[in-house]
């Protein structure tokens, strides 16, 4: 194989080489032939270049693509749908994608068609038409095993994919955005199917329709890969799962209700012969952890169809219903019509009811969320008297409730009343204790108040006799310096007195001369008769002097 694949390269650049040489002396024989040779080879060289561009050409379109298929060359054989490689001639698998290509239209036929367009709310599932025929007792080609035809376990999403192939309506069979009506160009046929969707609160029961057998085929689920119910069941969500190996049925796992009365028998004996019927609610909701085993063990064949997956009547046929049956009766057989009618009884009767089927439906795969039983209906032979009966019960329960109730407001009213005079005496009380504070507080204040104004006051008595004793020493000081001056002015006194010749009367009159003298300037007057000098006289010493006489009027200043 390998020295083939080497051989083939080198003969086709001889073939080159050879053609390259021929086509330069074709030319050199043309120029030498003139101008008219040239012109004409000029016009079949752009005739060829028309032909080419105008019938070699293919335009694959944007979305598109190009089937080609062969005119010529080898033959097929019998078992064989398409070409297997480009010398057989055929359809042939590989397509041209967008772009622009030059085939020769001797030996090539094409077509364009859109690409397969799988829209986002749908998903393709493949049908290979060419290839090997599947072993005994398989319908699903793999999609690894390009060479074998059916249908293919792989599927298209939404997008957009480069395949040869028709696209159909799963339904009407009739093809979808596409141009192939009455061709048969193509190798592959898709179906348009609806992608799995599993609600919130729901989940998706998986049958493995294409596995191999299981080993213990006898068995209500079997191990994943296996060919049944599996164990292991879908979250919420879109899954794009094969609808040839897989059937998804969601199961809702949410709270139901239904009632007992609508379309439901619920009647059974009691102890003394007579029947009873009741009404109620109940809720329950399938448990999710074994939902799988639910669905497989009480799902009806109607509900295996696709989509269908509501298998709540079922539940409530096979499940719920048989259970309260059977507690109605047994229970029912041990009670008596009257009994069901007092309001203790049908109490009792409901708590036992919701435990009872509450864990006989758990044990089935069933939570029963609540079972409320609204209403028991005896028979009319024995209600009235009964209820009557009943009635009475309740009334003389309701009047001795009455007398507790009014006993119980009267002894109410007392605490009342001593809870308010208490209230009151710890409101004096308070007020009290109030007072004496506030007087303890005020005691407090004005006696602090006191002992500040007692400190103040010692303050300013020492600051006073501070102030007294300073008083004092200036007073004494002044004293002093009085006593000094005057001591001081005596002595000087004395000197001049001494002066004087001790004489008292003449240091007067020295003293009176010597205040007076500075206030006259001049004085004119009669020495011998003037009331002015008799000022001075009594200073004149006693000794006998001359007066002056009149005609000495002598001035004196």
């Amino acid at each position: 194989m390998d020295s083939d694949y080497d051989a083939e390269p080198e003969s086709e650049l001889v073939i080159v080489e050879q053609a390259k040489r021929r086509g330069a002396s074709l030319v050199r024989s043309i120029l030498s032939r003139g101008p008219y040779a040239v012109a004409l080879l000029v016009f079949g060289v752009l005739g060829f270049g028309w032909f080419v561009y105008t019938n070699c050409r293919i335009n694959v379109p944007d979305r598109h693509i190009a089937v080609l298929t062969r005119k010529t060359g080898e033959d097929l054989t019998n078992d064989q749908e398409l070409a297997p490689n480009a010398e057989h001639k055929g359809m042939q698998l590989q397509v041209l994608s967008e772009g622009r290509y030059f085939y020769n239209p001797y030996f090539w036929n094409w077509k364009v068609y859109p690409m397969v367009e799988i829209p986002r709310d749908k998903m393709g599932v493949r049908v290979r038409l060419y290839g090997d025929d599947l072993p005994y007792g398989d319908f699903i080609a793999k999609s690894e095993n390009k060479n074998q035809k059916g249908i293919i376990d792989d599927v298209l999403k939404p997008g957009r994919y480069a395949i040869n192939a028709m696209v159909i309506d799963r339904v009407t069979k009739q093809e979808v955005g596409g141009n192939r009506k009455g061709r048969s160009d193509y190798v592959e046929v898709i179906e348009l199917w609806d992608p799995k969707i599993i609600p919130a609160g729901y989940k998706g029961i998986v049958t493995n329709l294409a596995g191999p057998m299981p080993d213990e085929p006898n068995t209500l689920l079997v191990e994943a890969g296996r060919r049944g119910p599996q164990q292991v069941t879908y979250e919420p969500g879109t899954y794009y799962k094969n609808p040839y190996l897989y059937r998804i049925n969601s199961i809702d796992t949410r709270s139901q209700r239904f009632n007992l009365s609508k379309g439901k028998d619920m009647t059974f004996p009691s102890k003394d012969g007579f029947a009873i019927s009741l009404d109620g609610i109940i809720e329950f909701r399938v448990i999710p952890e074994t939902a799988a085993l639910t669905y497989v063990t009480y799902n009806d064949v109607t509900n295996d169809a696709d989509g269908a997956s509501d298998i709540s009547q079922e539940i409530i046929n096979k499940v719920i219903m048989p259970n309260a049956r059977a507690f109605c009766r047994l229970r029912g057989s041990n009670t008596s019509a009257r009994e069901f009618i007092g309001g203790v009884t049908r109490t009792a009767f409901q708590t036992e009811f919701q435990r009872a089927i509450t864990e006989t439906c758990k044990s089935q795969g069933i939570e029963i969320v609540q079972a409320l039983i609204t209403k028991i209906k005896p028979p009319q032979a024995i209600a009235e008297p009964l209820r009557d009966r009943e009635v009475n019960a309740q009334e003389l329960k309701q009047y001795t409730q009455q007398i507790l109730q009014q006993q119980q407001e009267a002894k109410l009213a007392t605490e009342k009343a001593l809870i308010e005079q208490k209230r009151e005496l710890i409101g004096a009380d308070r007020q009290v204790i109030e007072a004496v504070t506030l007087a303890k507080e005020e005691q407090q204040v004005a006696l602090e108040a006191a002992n500040r104004d007692k400190a103040v006051a010692e303050q300013k008595l020492e600051a006073a006799r501070d102030e007294a004793e300073a008083i004092m020493s200036r007073s004494e000081a002044k004293a002093a310096v009085v006593g000094y001056q005057n001591e001081a002015d005596a002595a000087g006194w004395q000197a001049a007195v001494a002066a004087l010749g001790n004489d008292g009367e003449a240091y007067a009159r020295y003293v009176l001369y010597q205040k007076l003298a500075p206030g006259y300037r001049n004085i004119m007057t009669n020495t011998a008769d003037s009331p002015l000098m008799d000022v001075f006289r009594a200073f004149a010493p006693p000794t006998a002097a001359a007066v002056p006489g009149p005609s000495d009027p002598g001035p004196a200043e």
